[in-house]
Parts: structure tokens; C-alpha cells; sequence
């Protein structure tokens, strides 16, 4: 299937990372599996792709207020990674993305504007050989609103040096969408996996 992109003379492309760029959402799915079973904490697929976008430590921090729990945050949070880290051979990009960074790439800057930190960020281009594309990342580290604020947007844009009405935003999570609407730049929906045809979750 190809990507729906809005017409527009665009001269920086921003990207969000897993489930974007990475087809790594059902790798990190595992791992939050595996990681809040030592909490014995129950975590909703479909709450799992409606946090999508949000950094890690919000989304402990959800789900400890959802279930009366206290998880310490940075504890899980790096469990969690190194379960990913662990699932990062099986990871792939997702084909109607990486087409329009093999096509662009040269031409215009790039952004990565992700929920993840940068650890996770990086071992993911770096496991799909694509690091060297990117400009700049902007990843949890480097904002203090995390989508749908148009911070972390507006931070990459600044970056590149481009005007935000001229970036385009490839993003799967509706609130990273939000993000980019909120930061007056155009956007293109990635589908979700099981959209995509993979049904590796259903």
C-alpha cells in the first residue's frame, strides 16, 4: 500500500521512530509483556497502541495510577529496553516509510521526533542501518512536554533550520498527529501493523 501525502512544496521530513520508521511495535508490545509481568501488571494491547508516541516513563506512570500500583519508573523502564534490546534481530522497517527516506534522502533534511529515548532510538536505526540518514533526533530526553505537545516538533524543526509549515510528519499514533497539527505542520497517518497486513497480533 502506498503512504496518502499531502500535496506541498516540503523541505524537512520528520519521523517518529517505533511503528513509524521501525515496524518495532509489536517487538516493544513483547517486552512491556515481559517486563510488567514481574509487577503482575496487566497492559491492553489496544491501551498499548493508544499510548503509542507517549515516552516510557509516562506510560509506567499511567499504568501504575490505572492499577494502584508502584512500579518504580526507572526500574521497569530499563527492564523494559533490554527485553526490546534482546527482540532487536527481528527487527525490520516499515516498506511504505522507507521508500520515501531512500527517496528523499539527499535532497532534504531528516528528523527522528520520538517518545523513546535516545538508547532505544538509536539501537533501532542502528539495527536497521539507517542512523546515518537522520539530521537530528529529537527523543524524550531533549523536551519536557511529550506529545500531543508540539514541542519535541517544533525543537526538530529549529534544528533543520526549516519553518514548521514546510515539514511534513510521517507519524502511526494519533497523538503524535495531535503533535503535528499542534505545531501548524502537514502529516501523513503510517498505518498499523495488522493495516499494513501483518498480522503477527491478530
Amino acid at each position: 500500500m502506498k503512504l496518502k501525502v499531502p500535496a506541498g512544496d516540503f523541505q524537512a521530513y520528520l519521523f517518529d521512530c517505533d511503528g513509524t520508521i521501525a515496524d518495532s511495535m509489536p517487538l516493544h508490545y513483547r517486552a512491556w509483556k515481559k517486563a510488567l509481568a514481574e509487577w503482575d501488571c496487566q497492559f491492553d494491547e489496544k491501551l498499548f497502541y493508544a499510548l503509542g508516541g507517549m515516552p516510557v516513563a509516562e506510560i509506567i506512570s499511567t499504568l501504575n495510577r490505572k492499577h494502584g500500583l508502584h512500579m518504580p519508573v526507572e526500574l521497569v523502564e530499563r527492564r523494559k529496553e533490554s527485553f526490546y534490546f534482546e527482540l532487536l534481530p527481528e527487527l525490520t522497517a516499515v516498506p511504505e516509510v522507507l521508500e520515501h527516506v531512500q527517496h528523499a534522502h539527499g535532497r532534504i533534511p531528516f528528523a527522528v521526533v520520538s517518545g523513546s529515548r535516545r538508547e532505544s532510538v538509536t539501537a533501532s536505526l542502528v539495527a536497521l542501518k539507517l542512523l546515518d540518514r537522520f539530521d537530528t533526533l529529537v527523543c524524550a530526553e531533549d523536551y519536557t512536554k511529550g506529545k500531543p505537545d508540539p514541542e519535541a516538533f517544533l525543537i526538530a524543526a529549529s534544528r533543520l533550520g526549516v519553518t514548521p509549515e514546510k515539514c511534513l510528519v510521517f507519524e502511526d499514533a494519533d497523538i503524535g498527529i495531535q503533535g503535528a497539527k499542534a505545531a501548524g505542520m502537514a502529516w501523513v497517518k503510517v498505518p498499523a501493523p495488522w493495516e499494513r497486513g501483518n498480522e503477527e497480533l491478530r
